[in-house]
C-alpha cells in the first residue's frame, strides 16, 4: 500500500455535554496538528498516490472553515460533542468529497482509503480512517 501523507494545523475552541468530560464540560480551546494521508494499492500513471500540492491545499481549504471557530456556534454540530474522534472523522469525509468533486485531480479517484490523524498534544491524538 502507498501512502501519501500531509499536514496542517488548525485552532477551536467547543465545549463538551456529560459528566465524563469533567473540566472540559467549559468552553475551551485546542489546537490541533493534522495529517491526511491517502493511501493506494498502485500508484497512478503519472507514479503519484496524489498530486501533493492539491492534497495540501484541499486539508488547508477543510481546515479554513473550522480554523478560529467556536463549534458549539456551527450549526452542523449542534447536539454533537465535538471530540478529537469526531472531528477526525468530519475532516476525512470532506477530504472523500473533495476526492469525489475532482478536487484532488482525476487520478486521485485512484484512492483507496483517507485517514486523518488529529494530534492534540505531543502525547495523544485519534484518528478516523474510511474508504473513499
Amino acid at each position: 500500500m502507498y501512502k501519501l501523507n500531509v499536514r496542517d494545523h488548525f485552532m477551536i475552541a467547543h465545549s463538551f455535554r456529560g459528566e465524563a468530560f469533567g473540566p472540559a464540560q467549559r468552553l475551551h480551546g485546542a489546537t490541533y496538528v493534522v495529517d491526511a494521508t491517502f493511501k493506494r494499492a498502485e500508484l497512478d500513471e503519472d507514479g503519484l498516490v496524489v498530486d501533493i500540492a492539491l492534497a495540501g491545499e484541499q486539508l488547508k481549504a477543510v481546515l479554513d472553515d473550522l480554523n478560529y471557530r467556536n463549534l458549539d456556534e456551527v450549526a452542523a454540530f449542534e447536539g454533537k460533542n465535538t471530540t478529537t474522534e469526531f472531528l477526525a472523522r468530519e475532516i476525512q469525509e470532506r477530504l472523500v468529497r473533495a476526492v469525489h468533486d475532482g478536487k484532488l485531480g482525476p487520478n486521485a479517484s485512484g484512492c483507496s482509503a483517507i485517514e486523518v490523524t488529529l494530534n492534540e498534544s505531543h502525547v495523544a491524538w485519534a484518528s478516523y480512517e474510511a474508504s473513499v
